[in-house]
């Protein structure tokens, strides 16, 4: 018997109306969009299913938006039995892995991305920086890309996704550099991201200063799941490390096909993506096209995902 991964989307995922009609089938995924709203003073339900979508793309309410659907989603899967031998998320992600590993309750985890992604936003003023995406070139190649780039600024690999999709981000000019490059060297597309912030590389260290301060003051509980960390693509050892990790996180690299691969090799066949959108499930088919994907965001997609499950 496979064993099954719970794995969970970051921003970008988001979209008015996401969880609506698991939340209004489900009494307790209702009940998260009402912890959100307690914990955060923000009536959330009324933001994610009749707000606009500019109010939404803004990354302090994106963050804590995706997590609240996200966890949602999670609590009729596990209310039908379905438990994970893993968890993992992308990026912001990894909190509602987290979540689901028992290593903080939801409400910790739903006003820590809103602080997260103040922080996020704030650290680099807009228009300093950006991000693009590379489309069909090698890790090795996108690296040395970055470094000939470098010298007109920051730019850095900021998600490994999966082979031939590389995030890079930094100064807009090192980045547009870096993009040149890339299509010198070969790369099918290099596209600049519609991003507020680039996320993932060292501008943003002063978000993760104010980030670690507040996890100071957070107690983590140990894990029920083993959840690979998007930071060093392994098992997270105990739950000491998670502060260090998570704060690392916003300025360093997601290596995310190196976590589903780790996932694979400890005999993970089933990967579960579990919240808005089916971007992971579009990356694990191109990470290994034998595994099994499914998503959970509304009741038909789990009501089939429930079903093939059981097969």
């Amino acid at each position: 018997m496979g064993k099954i991964a719970f794995i969970f989307p970051g921003q970008g995922a988001q979209y008015i109306g996401m969880g609506r009609e698991i939340a209004s089938e489900f009494r307790s995924a209702s009940d998260i969009f009402d912890q959100a709203g307690e914990a955060l003073g923000i009536d959330m339900r009324k933001m994610i299913f009749e707000g606009d979508e500019d109010t939404l793309r803004i990354t302090e309410n994106t963050q804590p938006a995706i997590v609240t659907a996200s966890v949602a989603c999670l609590m009729p899967i596990l209310e039908a039995g379905v438990k994970p031998d893993f968890t993992a998320g992308l990026s912001l992600g990894e909190y509602s892995a987290h979540v689901a590993s028992g290593t903080m309750d939801f409400k910790t985890a739903v006003s820590l991305v809103r602080k997260r992604g103040k922080y996020m936003q704030e650290a680099v003023p807009l228009g300093v920086g950006t991000m693009a995406a590379i489309i069909g070139l090698s890790r090795e190649d996108v690296l040395d890309c970055c470094r000939e780039a470098s010298q007109y600024g920051t730019v850095e690999p900021a998600n490994f996704n999966c082979p031939g999709q590389i995030s890079i981000a930094g100064e807009v000019k090192a980045v547009e550099k870096a993009m040149e490059l890339c299509r010198e060297k070969g790369a099918k597309r290099a596209i600049p991201l519609a991003v507020s912030a680039p996320f993932h590389c060292g501008m943003l260290a002063p978000a993760r200063d104010k980030l670690y301060a507040e996890l100071e003051s957070i107690e983590f509980n140990g894990f029920s799941t083993p959840l690979v960390a998007n930071v060093t693509g392994e098992i997270v050892g105990s739950p000491s490390e998670i502060r260090d990790l998570l704060a690392k996180q916003v300025c360093s690299p997601v290596m995310w096909e190196d976590s589903v691969r780790l996932m694979l090799e400890m005999g993970a066949d089933t990967f579960i993506e579990i919240g808005p959108g089916k971007v992971l499930s579009g990356f694990m088919k191109k990470i290994d096209s034998n595994a099994r994907s499914f998503n959970v965001e509304d009741l038909t997609s789990m009501e089939k995902t429930l079903e093939e499950i059981k097969k």
